[in-house]
């Protein structure tokens, strides 16, 4: 065989990290590199195959056909490079390398985070990065290989896997509601002080007070942390729509109208096909699946 008119290992992997992620500056960040050396590597590989393996669109890089030829001998140079990793390594696993996922504010750290935890003590190789972001799925955004969202989904060219349902309540303090009232219909919600996210940034509008007719009023306190919304009606700020499973087991939170109104919102997992076929967002998949299937009653408290 003649090695040398064979294309270089590290270019078609550059590729493959191209076709997860879809924008060269993600892909310089996650192989700690710069964009210039991303842009050589994909012209080196293009002159070596004889044609282009990548097209600019409105949502990222794309494959060509010679691409995604490409992109297939990639995913085997990585499975053969994992597995033998992981036998330096004395171990049967064979996930390794990082993976780059979004997930909403709060369920990221308390149902993605203790997951990952777990799949990475079975392999010590996965390396992971978490970015927290409570926002709609885009058809242009890219740069990471698994996003997690709340609400409705637009997928474009992502695959999306329904996680779960969850719920959302009208939370007090028993001061606020000893100071203030206990409202007993959602008219009477107009008196009341709110506690919500920053509308000008907010994208998923379901998680916004606003939304349904609760009030016509701005909130009084507006985070973009749904940590700070929990301290702020922990503090007598008032009313808050929080996640139920955020308060589960909480002491201090008394639900406002709890047989009067609830809403019920979907989380979601999407990734582009190429990632998805990576056998490391393959398990953060199935570990988050199990998390949230073995933590329903927190989901629909």
């Amino acid at each position: 065989m003649d090695f040398k008119g064979l294309p270089s290992a590290d270019d078609l992997l550059v590729l493959l990290t191209v076709a997860r992620l879809g924008r060269f500056n993600a892909v310089a960040e996650a192989l700690e590199t710069t964009h210039t050396t991303i842009s050589r590597r994909i012209l080196a590989l293009d002159k070596r195959l004889g044609g282009r393996t990548l097209e600019r669109t409105p949502y990222g890089w794309e494959l060509t056909e010679l691409g995604r030829k490409a992109v297939a001998a990639a995913e085997g140079v990585e499975r053969s490079l994992g597995g033998l990793s992981a036998s330096l390594e004395r171990t049967s696993e064979s996930l390794s390398g990082l993976v780059r996922i979004s997930t909403p504010d709060v369920f990221g750290p308390m149902f993605v985070t203790p997951a990952l935890v777990r799949l990475q003590r079975r392999n010590p190789l996965l390396r992971v990065e978490m970015l927290n972001a409570t926002r709609k799925l885009s058809r242009n955004r890219s740069g990471v290989d698994l996003e997690i969202v709340a609400g409705a989904v637009e997928a474009g060219r992502t695959e999306t896997i329904f996680l779960a349902d969850y719920v959302l309540r009208l939370y007090a303090s028993p001061n606020y509601l000893k100071e203030r009232g206990t409202p007993q219909t959602l008219p009477e919600l107009q008196s009341h002080s709110f506690v919500s996210y920053v509308e000008s940034v907010l994208q998923v509008v379901e998680i916004g007070h606003r939304s349904q007719t609760l009030t016509d009023s701005p909130a009084n306190f507006q985070a973009t942390s749904l940590f700070a919304q929990l301290e702020a009606v922990r503090h007598n700020g008032g009313i808050g729509l929080l996640p139920s499973f955020m308060v589960y087991g909480l002491p201090g939170f008394v639900p406002v109208l709890p047989h009067g109104f609830e809403r019920r919102l979907s989380f979601w997992a999407a990734a582009r096909p190429e990632s998805l076929r990576s056998p490391a967002v393959q398990a953060v998949i199935k570990a988050v699946l199990s998390e949230v299937r073995g933590r329903q009653d927190e989901l629909m408290s």
